[in-house]
């Protein structure tokens, strides 16, 4: 007897053992998906090349800016010189200064400042597409963990409606074994069942800590946060239709940033044909210098002398690396225009598949809540013919059973809704309602 109740309490202090969710800060999944997309290292990434992208496109305008420098400077040596008789005589010079300024402006191209300008607008365009994607894609995985503990919670509750079915069957088993119309193996049965619902509740609590520190790292914050309670009580169904969904591929950020980078090899293509025709640049320069015995700048008239240039230049033979670089970059731009055609089918296949498994799962919903109702009722049923003898124990067990795959499985169909919508709205780049 000793080790009939060793056997009944063992998980029991398992249980007590094991903290859930204590000291975690509930948070809300907006909030979640907000402190994830500002801490990511992949949203940190893409705003970093969104600001790498403005850089460049400052820089492509400021080609058309004419340069400009200044110079300023003294100088002044002392030695010895060697002479004809073998002395040695002492030079000095005179202090020497300077200054000038110098500036210059490209007055023809060809166009390839134009070029690489839209190019580099180009590859802002695709930066922020990038930008739009990773935030999503960051969402995606905050929503995931999140539906995990959401999940996890729905499993312990099911077990924890296991446990008290079964602990109630133990109680109706050891009396009907005590009072002799039953054996004992029917109380070791239902002692099995109470340790088995006991381990699924620890098995769901685990599941929840893992979670939730999996969503606490995806956050990025140094105190542990779990899924609030008032998340999840509704399953999302989502109104838009199929054809609806289907107008939005082309503005899905990952088509959005390849479309653009299509366009910014195309431009950096017609930048490197602009080196087969000839530049033109004018530029003008100023400088002085005077001399003094003293190192005194502004202490006399400077000379002077004024350049205006105007400059024509066409390269005739390059060694042939004009003609790598178009290679190049008509290679680069076909390579784009393959990436491009296969985001575009990439996201028509996932949408279409996503679709299907978010069809699937609201209907799942629907046949397992049936389920759960018409398990319950059958346990229901079988618990009172056992305890007026008519059923055996093991016509109670098979419906319990049953009854907890139905729940089980439910609690799957919710998690695969949840987390089906979360990924079309990844892969198109927008929330659906």
């Amino acid at each position: 007897m000793k080790r009939f109740w060793l056997v009944v309490l063992l998980p029991v202090a398992l249980r007590a053992q094991g903290a859930t969710e204590n000291g975690a800060r509930p948070v809300s999944l907006d909030e979640a998906v907000r402190l994830a997309q500002r801490n990511s290292p992949l949203t940190v990434q893409a705003r970093g090349q969104l600001r790498t992208s403005d850089a460049a496109i400052r820089t492509a305008f400021g080609t058309y800016i004419p340069t400009l420098s200044m110079s300023a400077g003294a100088s002044s040596s002392e030695g010895q010189n060697l002479q004809p008789n073998g002395r040695l005589t002492d030079i000095t010079t005179p202090w020497n200064f300077n200054r000038g300024v110098n500036t210059n402006l490209e007055l023809f191209d060809g166009g390839r400042r134009y070029f690489n300008l839209q190019s580099a607008r180009a590859d802002q365009d695709a930066a922020e597409a990038n930008e739009r994607l990773q935030n999503y894609r960051v969402a995606l995985d905050v929503s995931q963990q999140y539906f995990n503990i959401l999940a996890a919670r729905e499993s312990r509750a099911a077990a924890q409606a296991q446990f008290a079915q079964a602990d109630q069957q133990l109680k109706v088993a050891s009396a009907r074994v005590a009072a002799g119309a039953a054996t004992l193996s029917d109380s070791l049965r239902s002692v099995i069942a109470v340790g088995n619902a006991q381990l699924s509740i620890l098995s769901a609590e685990n599941n929840i800590r893992v979670a939730s520190a999996n969503l606490t790292r995806l956050v990025g914050t140094n105190t542990e946060v779990t899924a609030s309670n008032e998340e999840g009580r509704e399953i999302p169904v989502v109104s838009i239709d199929s054809t609806q969904i289907r107008s939005l591929i082309d503005q899905a950020p990952s088509i959005v940033s390849a479309r653009h980078q299509v366009n910014a090899a195309i431009q950096s293509r017609r930048a490197t044909r602009t080196s087969y025709l000839p530049t033109m640049s004018m530029g003008y320069g100023y400088s002085g210098n005077r001399t003094d015995e003293a190192f005194a700048p502004g202490g006399g008239p400077f000379s002077s002398l004024r350049t205006l240039r105007l400059n024509f230049n066409y390269q005739l033979f390059g060694g042939l690396q004009r003609e790598e670089n178009v290679a190049r970059a008509q290679v680069a731009e076909s390579n784009a225009a393959a990436q491009l055609r296969d985001a575009r089918l990439s996201v028509e296949q996932q949408v279409t598949q996503l679709l299907g498994s978010l069809r699937l799962a609201e209907a799942r919903i629907g046949i397992q809540l049936s389920s759960v109702s018409a398990g319950e009722e059958d346990l229901r049923v079988q618990n009172q013919r056992y305890a007026l003898g008519s059923s055996t124990l093991l016509d109670v067990l098979t419906s319990q059973s049953t009854l907890n795959q139905a729940r089980f499985s439910l609690i799957q169909a919710r998690y695969d809704a949840r987390l089906a919508k979360a990924q079309i709205e990844a892969l198109i780049g927008r929330d659906i309602p």
